[in-house]
């Protein structure tokens, strides 16, 4: 499958893949940033912003679309960043291809399988939205705000909702194909062997999705790997706090005197 993709900035390349229910453009702030040192390219997975839609979506397919949108770039080699469902298919495709891979970073996720009922409740409530009948985007909040009732989650996944030419509304997720696949992304397949991949995991202070005692299981898979955690971060660190992620990734990738 050929993957949507945005491009920033100059040098060696990076990939940054997106999380479930996102797109690219959420991470536009931080490939700005990185940039400034790095060729940054951040496609939008299968079923997600601009790339195509397809019934199957498993891991073993996000990983091959990601192996295909490197080949056709020619790319020798990246440094790989990775957020949830990102993060899961970044260490996948660097155990399944660990010399295409120098660095890799995984942004508040950990190699296992998570129990998630409110993902499958989001998908829900989205479906419930009659878009032929929808007038506003504010119309579409107050519907969800019955039983979402954070707003920046609101927000966050009304971001995929836009009109088409037709200024008809439509989704940029495909909300079926989540449904019938999300114990497929919810899941992990097991690794067999360690991955030499050199690794950073980042965690958010205020985020359960790498718990203490996931560290020992990370350590096994990716024996080069560090944990650091950003106190007041929740799973979306990109969003709360961009300056510390940067800095992470700044002393991860060795860009020394650079200030973002």
């Amino acid at each position: 499958m050929k993957l949507f993709y945005r491009e920033t900035g100059s040098g060696e390349p990076v990939i940054i893949l997106h999380g479930l229910f996102g797109m690219s453009d959420n991470w536009m702030s931080i490939a700005r940033k990185i940039g400034e040192r790095y060729r940054v390219i951040l496609p939008d997975m299968r079923n997600h912003g601009r790339s195509p839609w397809a019934n199957l979506f498993t891991y073993e397919a996000l990983v091959q679309d990601v192996q295909d949108l490197i080949t056709s770039l020619q790319l020798s080699g990246v440094r790989l960043i990775g957020h949830s469902m990102g993060g899961k298919t970044a260490m996948l495709l660097s155990a399944k291809h660990p010399e295409w891979v120098h660095q890799l970073v995984v942004v508040d996720m950990a190699p296992k399988t998570y129990e998630r009922p409110l993902f499958r409740e989001f998908i829900r409530q989205l479906l419930t939205i009659d878009l032929d009948g929808l007038n506003t985007r504010k119309e579409a909040d107050e519907r969800l705000a019955q039983t979402i009732h954070s707003e920046p989650i609101r927000q966050f996944l009304l971001k995929n909702l836009y009109r088409d030419d037709a200024l008809q509304f439509k989704w940029r997720i495909n909300l079926q194909s989540l449904w019938t696949h999300l114990d497929d992304i919810l899941t992990f397949p097991a690794l067999r062997e360690e991955t030499p991949v050199p690794a950073l995991f980042v965690r958010g202070g205020k985020s359960d999705y790498i718990s203490d005692t996931d560290i020992p299981h990370i350590k096994r898979l990716f024996p080069q790997s560090d944990v650091v955690t950003i106190p007041n971060a929740t799973h979306w660190l990109h969003a709360d706090a961009p300056d510390a992620l940067c800095a992470a990734l700044r002393d991860f990738f060795q860009m020394k005197n650079f200030e973002f």
